[in-house]
């Protein structure tokens, strides 16, 4: 390949070289032989058009620029004929060398432009007229020559009409090529005529007549090239979308294709992949990068004039589209050229595509046969690859890095391991705005629940241990549509340890826990409370988040009587939550001290529900064992007694905390007293009364109990 281009770009050369002796030959008879009186042109003459003056001005369909019919003119006429005294032969010759360096396949580049923009051969000379002042720099002088002044050394339409035999009126148009297509750039100020105003080539074009070939700068500074996919490298669903696309875009030019779905990864692969199926390099456009205003028509021209000298694939990321960039976005497609994806998370209304593509991440099935393939001939390999997929839902190039990042771990952790931690990281969602992680301490596996409060915790953590078995092996998901995830209520008072139970189930779980912010997620705007729930769901699937949505009565609250909009859209609102939910595919815990204020249909839907009791006796005693870290010095601390306090596991925790601090501020050993003074304190936060003939009967007996 290397060689072929090297001979074009010799040919291309020899070409230019030729097209210049023409154009020097083309002077020399236009100055005459006296160099130093420039002959002026005699006389200027409009093509005739076959009709008379009267007959063509009052047609309707009359265009001052049409280009003279075969049938109108039977042979060029000069609009400004050239001077007396030329020298035929030597031009003759020059035209001559130039019909044969013009031979060859591909053509040189001059050629491909004037094909590709279906330029006149007049316009094509324009072209060449103004590439040589930037080819050779003793041309202008010859310019100015011919055109009767020192100060007129850049080239003109009306010095092309001196030169060409071919000359015609509508290379002057705005709709003719050269000027649509910004191939010249004029300089016309003031009063200047349109005729003599100077002309200069545009850079790019410039370039691409040497033989150098690349992105427009004004195109280039806004899009980001996207790394290229071979499709092998894509999952067995998405390969096949690549076959849709492909043969789309071999039928139809421009192809202008939706890409619709949750996953933005998934989307730009696919896009990456189709285009280098066809041969072309993807650029990426941020949709809020779109010009504005006249900007816009600029950079659109541009875009067009790109895509045929350069063909490319754009990608328009409208994934997270703003109102304000919508407009925008429906102008640049109705006036695509080329390959055009448009990245959508929903759609867009009014949109003028050839084919809607929807993407999703690949199936679970297809995940786990990545896995198995990524992890190739590792002990127990179909094992991990099925745990794996079933908790994390990662496209393959994430699963590859997933692996290559586990290989290179710490040697003293176990491989499986490794293998869980990178694919926590990896697929970690980015919620840092409308959520909270929570770093799970060892002390949650000390929670204190009754037995049949325990044994629902333990089922929760086996349902979505043991997904990939019952879903995949045994073929539940080719039944479910929805559901396929848990979900869990925790109901109890607060402080009876809904969010250390959450805690505990991540631990066991060895997944994140996010905790969230329900401040952040509900909005006052229209449509922002459904836009920030999709973000969160979408976030957590990818990771396998466990999500904890706490004081989740806020949120799922009971749908109410439609009386005004605020009431039709809170509505809406319960009912995406619904369908979310249900949609998930992780574990998605709610806590509330109002079971009865929820949503009876959404606490329909829920797999588990899980009721925290007020402790008793015998729960608050191995609360209290358990407040305390080993390191804490304690003296005659009796559990029994404390236990006879009325208090929940959150009161017992906040207690040991200031205890703690009195008996550190002191220099003491925590004692009975420390500790009831600390209950009163937490019963005045809770507005409780305190009786102190409780707490007098209740007081330790002076001995270290630990």
């Amino acid at each position: 390949m290397s060689e072929e281009i090297d001979l074009w770009l010799d040919r291309n050369n020899a070409y230019l070289a030729a097209a210049l002796a023409h154009l020097r030959a083309l002077l020399r008879a236009a100055i005459g032989p006296d160099a130093g009186t420039p002959q002026a042109p005699t006389g200027t003459a409009l093509a005739e058009t076959g009709r008379d003056d009267d007959a063509a001005g009052s047609w309707p369909g009359f265009n001052l620029f049409r280009r003279p019919a075969a049938a109108d003119a039977a042979a060029p006429v000069l609009l400004l004929p050239g001077p007396d005294g030329t020298d035929p032969a030597a031009v003759a010759a020059a035209a001559e060398r130039l019909a044969e360096a013009s031979a060859g396949d591909p053509p040189p580049a001059l050629l491909m432009l004037a094909g590709r923009f279906e330029l006149s051969d007049f316009e094509r000379d324009i072209l060449l007229l103004c590439l040589a002042a930037e080819l050779d720099p003793g041309i202008p002088a010859s310019y100015a020559a011919v055109q009767g002044s020192p100060g007129r050394a850049s080239p003109s339409f009306a010095l092309a009409m001196t030169l060409f035999d071919h000359a015609a009126w509508d290379a002057l148009s705005p709709e003719r090529p050269l000027r649509y297509w910004r191939l010249i750039d004029i300089n016309q100020p003031g009063a200047t005529p349109l005729t003599t105003a100077a002309l200069r080539i545009d850079e790019r074009i410039a370039n691409f007549a040497k033989g150098l070939n690349h992105l427009d700068g004004r195109i280039a500074a806004l899009l980001e090239p996207m790394p290229a996919v071979i499709p092998e490298a894509l999952a067995p669903s998405h390969r096949v979308r690549i076959a849709e696309i492909e043969r789309l875009a071999r039928a139809t030019a421009p192809a202008r294709i939706a890409l619709v779905g949750p996953d933005r990864v998934s989307k730009r692969r696919l896009a990456a992949a189709a285009a280098a199926a066809l041969g072309l390099p993807c650029y990426r456009l941020p949709a809020e990068a779109i010009p504005t205003g006249a900007e816009l028509d600029s950079f659109l021209r541009l875009w067009l004039r790109e895509s045929l000298l350069l063909p490319f694939a754009l990608h328009l990321d409208g994934h997270d589209l703003p109102a304000t960039a919508e407009q925008n976005v429906r102008r640049l497609v109705r006036r695509a050229g080329g390959l055009l994806f448009v990245d959508l998370r929903d759609g867009l209304s009014g949109l003028e595509i050839d084919s809607r593509v929807d993407v999703a991440r690949p199936t679970a099935l297809e995940q786990r046969a990545e896995w198995e393939n990524q992890l190739g001939e590792r002990p127990d390999s179909a094992a991990t690859a099925a745990r794996l997929s079933s908790h994390f839902d990662l496209d393959f190039a994430d699963i590859a890095a997933v692996v290559r990042e586990a290989d290179a771990g710490a040697e003293d952790v176990p491989p499986e391991e490794r293998l869980w931690r990178s694919s926590v990281t990896r697929g970690r969602p980015s919620l840092a705005q409308l959520a909270q992680r929570i770093e799970v301490k060892p002390s949650c596996r000390d929670i204190v629940l009754p037995e049949g409060e325990m044994a629902l915790l333990d089922h929760i953590a086996a349902q979505v241990r043991e997904r990939a078995k019952v879903y995949d092996d045994w073929g539940f998901r080719e039944r479910m549509n929805r559901g396929l995830g848990v979900s869990a209520l925790f109901a109890g008072d607060s402080g009876t340890g809904k969010t250390m139970a959450a805690e505990m189930l991540a631990d066991r779980l060895s997944l994140d826990l996010y905790r969230i912010d329900l401040s952040a997620v509900v909005s006052k705007y229209i449509g922002e409370t459904e836009k920030n729930l999709r973000d969160v769901f979408d976030g957590a699937e990818t990771g396998g988040a466990i999500l904890f949505f706490d004081e989740a009565d806020a949120l799922f609250g009971k749908r109410s009587d439609v009386k005004d909009s605020h009431d039709r859209y809170a509505n809406i609102e319960i009912d995406y939550l619904l369908q979310r939910m249900e949609a998930f595919a992780g574990l998605a815990i709610l806590a509330t001290n109002m079971k009865s204020a929820l949503d009876p249909a959404f606490v329909r839907r829920l797999r588990f529900i899980v009721n925290f009791p007020y402790p008793g006796p015998g729960e608050r005693r191995r609360i209290w064992q358990h407040a305390f870290p080993p390191g804490v010095p304690l003296r005659g601390v009796d559990f029994e007694r404390l236990a006879q306090l009325d208090l929940t596991g959150g009161n017992i925790h906040g207690i040991a905390i200031n205890a703690a601090f009195m008996a550190a501020a002191a220099g003491t050993p925590v004692t009975m007293d420390l500790l009831l003074d600390a209950c009163r304190i937490e019963l005045r936060k809770l507005d409780r009364p305190v009786n102190e003939a409780d707490f007098r009967r209740i007081r330790a007996v002076a001995g270290d109990r630990r």
